[in-house]
């Protein structure tokens, strides 16, 4: 499975006449990342005459010999095709990683001429755990074209995925501090939909010429449009960044989030967490103990850090917090913790900095 980077060279070798290969698999969770990929892959498809196009979505009852026959059908006109299945639970079902093995040894064995296949087929699917991406079908998959991992946006890389995007509009922020702070400003705003990002970068674009942007020019512009979800609000608990977590649970309380899905998850990060520093502790593999609990991505790096950051008194006390919110939302009383149980979980992260 390679990453984007890698399908950035390989539709650079499309330009240059290279066939296209017969299958490619996204996966995914970040749409417009996704989007995007996909449509430089399609547009590279029809640049080589791929214009008949066909999307399959797997859904139940699907049937599965329409993928099994999408590369031995021919075109009605004769024009090569571009067939898209969609799988949106990245969960095939048995009968569906039968066919899938299949198709995968029927696209290994099917002859392609020097001007490449005459059908390319899209598997979309969303991000995939470990346990996925060693399966049999999928394994097979990869084996039998390219597989491409499109990465969710890192928050630290937001600001410089601003600029980016304003340079391809020919603007810019203004140099030094004051370009800086109107980047974070715009990340703060648009954090978690980069789809309402990518909108209010083009509305950047549509009020103001090309240049420079003015911090006044970006803050009267910019709406709020940040979405927020538990795994992040973790994430900025475990990174010790109370701004980001305060921001973030403000908007999952003004989202109307459930507290107790909330509470669940950041005490369950906190048990691993305290697992991780006794096993730190006892001279235990942190590396192991962690790939024992599925930690994986940007966790995979906060954790080692939490535990060099955090002392022990604080993050049992952080324990006992989460324990008296747990009694507080069942509507029994927690002494010496805040009224309001939102506030307790910013204690929470206050005693993680």
């Amino acid at each position: 499975m390679v990453k984007v980077d890698a399908l950035q060279a390989h539709l650079k070798s499309l330009s240059s006449g290279r066939p296209m290969l017969p299958l490619y698999i996204f996966s995914g969770d970040e749409p417009l990342l996704m989007m995007e990929a996909m449509d430089q892959l399609r547009s590279a498809a029809k640049k080589q005459n791929f214009t008949e196009r066909e999307v399959l979505l797997q859904e139940r009852g699907f049937d599965w010999s329409a993928l099994l026959s999408a590369g031995q059908t021919m075109s009605l006109f004769g024009d090569k095709r571009w067939v898209e299945l969609r799988i949106p639970t990245g969960k095939p079902g048995r009968d569906g990683a039968d066919a899938l093995k299949q198709f995968a040894a029927q696209i290994a064995t099917q002859p392609v001429g020097s001007e490449g296949p005459d059908t390319v087929v899209c598997i979309v699917l969303p991000r995939l755990d470990g346990k996925t991406k060693t399966s049999a079908w999928f394994s097979a998959l990869d084996d039998a074209g390219m597989a491409i991992q499109i990465d969710s946006l890192d928050r630290s890389h937001l600001p410089q995925w601003i600029a980016g995007r304003l340079k391809r509009q020919d603007q810019e922020v203004e140099a030094g501090l004051e370009g800086q702070r109107a980047l974070q400003f715009i990340a703060d705003q648009v954090e978690g939909n980069l789809i309402a990002a990518h909108q209010e970068i083009l509305k950047l674009g549509l009020l103001y010429p090309t240049g420079k942007l003015t911090e006044e020019q970006i803050r009267s512009s910019i709406l709020k449009v940040a979405r927020y979800n538990v795994f992040e609000l973790t994430e900025a608990m475990l990174a010790g960044d109370l701004a980001r977590l305060n921001r973030m649970l403000d908007g999952l309380k003004g989202e109307g989030e459930p507290l107790v899905l909330i509470l669940w998850s950041v005490t369950e990060e906190l048990r691993i967490l305290s697992k991780l520093k006794a096993a730190s502790d006892a001279g235990e593999s942190v590396q192991n103990l962690m790939r024992a609990n599925r930690i994986w991505g940007n966790k995979e790096r906060l954790y080692p850090a939490a535990l060099r950051r955090v002392q022990p008194l604080k993050l049992r006390r952080a324990m006992q917090v989460a324990a008296g919110l747990d009694r507080q939302v069942k509507g029994l009383h927690a002494a010496d913790l805040p009224a309001d149980p939102w506030d307790g979980l910013r204690l929470v992260g206050n005693l993680l900095r």
